[in-house]
């Protein structure tokens, strides 16, 4: 009888070794947005086995809202040198993981699986179809056909090695995971930056950044909606009471902005946030739109005094018009220093008519904030740079972390150079990550 039990004791014991067994990956990706299912995808395309672990009930659920619905999927600038120019801080880091996956390679990298690009203004490149959510069915398809794991609704709420160098992965759920490896693309918020200072990591606490500017002006607010195509808008440093003056010019900057019903946004505004939300912190700013940057002051005068001697007896609102929008014709005519609207041409003072000509080169209001992470497009922030190995992405910690994307401190302007970042440190950690 002893040796029946003994023989018992003995089919169970292999029994809970070979189920341990069974949960033991060659790498787990945590996150599963674009550098996360791309990491995973390319480590089990190379013979690893993968778990990804998603909080979300759905794989890359940013990824499918990104660039109002349509995904803006890299920047078609295919020198690695004048791409990494627009990561001031962190290219240095960067030539390494982009010599091995560039902007062509995520070309051919989508192309190859049936989505072809296409290049809009700014070298912005999207999907042929338009449809971000055809990116994430792409990625989606390209890790479960190379067999990765994936759960899914599962929340990581915990990271630690064993003593044999292993990851343990602790999910909310109580179901727990090792890895002899372990990728990190959550992000760098809420559990993310617990799990990296837990493992030893300096961590900069995240910003908003690429993020809507906020304003207490009525008239901005007024013009929800309306968008301007190439001006020039300034911020300055000084006294929002004034607006005008003497304020320092501290950033300057062209292209579209966009008026809504907090402030402005728009691709200029959001690639100006992380500059201003600095100047916010040293005190109040001023922003000052010039709606004819091509126009000097003197020229534009000469150009607003024809259109009045072209039409003396008509009111103002109804010849303004002609040279921009109507409602933001309304709102500045109607501007306390001005009162033009029912004025006709021909009893507009020489005064006046220089200062409605000031306003439109110089359409000033203050800037009180930003929105914050619910509406911004990333967050700076992240695990300082000198401590990753960027020649495989992995933690100089612990060389069988790696560390992707939003988990890194590197900040970045709009224009698809996000999602590049994504693709390049995904691909190269999956490279890296394979069973040996």
């Amino acid at each position: 009888m002893e040796t029946i039990h003994k023989l018992e004791y003995f089919v169970k014991l292999c029994y809970r070794v070979g189920m341990q067994n069974n949960r033991i990956f060659d790498l787990i990706v945590i996150g599963g947005g674009p550098s996360g299912m791309m990491c995973a995808g390319r480590a089990a395309e190379l013979g690893s086995r993968v778990l990804l672990i998603e909080k979300n009930k759905d794989l890359g659920k940013k990824l499918s809202l990104t660039g109002g619905g349509r995904c803006n999927i890299t920047n078609a600038e295919f020198d690695n040198r004048a791409f990494l120019a627009n990561f001031p801080e962190a290219k240095e880091f960067l030539f390494s993981p982009f010599s091995k996956f560039s902007v062509k390679d995520t070309f051919d990298f989508f192309e190859k699986k049936g989505l072809p690009l296409v290049v809009e203004g700014r070298k912005r490149a999207f999907p042929k179809t338009q449809k971000a959510s055809d990116v994430t069915d792409v990625m989606a398809r390209y890790i479960k056909e190379n067999n990765v794991e994936i759960k899914l609704g599962t929340k990581v709420v915990g990271l630690s090695k064993d003593k044999d160098g292993n990851f343990l992965v602790e999910t909310k759920s109580g179901d727990s995971f090792i890895g002899q490896k372990a990728a990190l693309a959550s992000g760098i918020g809420g559990e993310g930056a617990q799990i990296l200072e837990k493992l030893g990591h300096a961590v900069k606490e995240p910003n908003p950044n690429l993020v809507p500017l906020t304003t207490d002006a009525a008239w901005v607010h007024a013009l929800s909606g309306i968008s301007l195509s190439f001006m020039t808008i300034r911020f300055r440093q000084g006294d929002p009471s004034t607006c005008r003056g003497q304020a320092k010019t501290m950033l300057k900057k062209t292209g579209k902005i966009l008026f809504t019903h907090f402030g402005v946004s728009g691709p200029l505004i959001l690639n100006s946030s992380f500059e201003v939300k600095k100047l916010l912190e040293a005190g109040p700013v001023i922003a000052s739109i010039d709606m004819f940057p091509d126009t000097e002051e003197n020229e534009l005068d000469r150009r607003v005094w024809r259109l009045f001697e072209q039409n003396k007896n008509k009111m103002l609102k109804n010849i303004i018009p002609g040279m921009m929008d109507k409602a933001l014709a309304e709102q500045i005519l109607n501007f306390p220093e001005l009162r033009l609207a029912e004025k006709e041409a021909n009893a507009v003072t020489k005064e006046e008519r220089k200062t409605l000509v000031k306003r439109m080169k110089d359409l000033c209001f203050p800037i009180t904030g930003t929105l914050g992470f619910e509406k911004a497009l990333i967050a700076d922030g992240g695990v300082a740079l000198t401590e990753v190995n960027f020649s495989n992405m992995t933690s100089k910690f612990h060389p069988n972390l790696y560390l992707l994307g939003d988990v890194l401190d590197i900040n970045r302007p709009s224009g698809g150079f996000s999602l590049q970042l994504c693709w390049t440190t995904g691909w190269v950690a999956g490279s890296d990550g394979v069973k040996k």
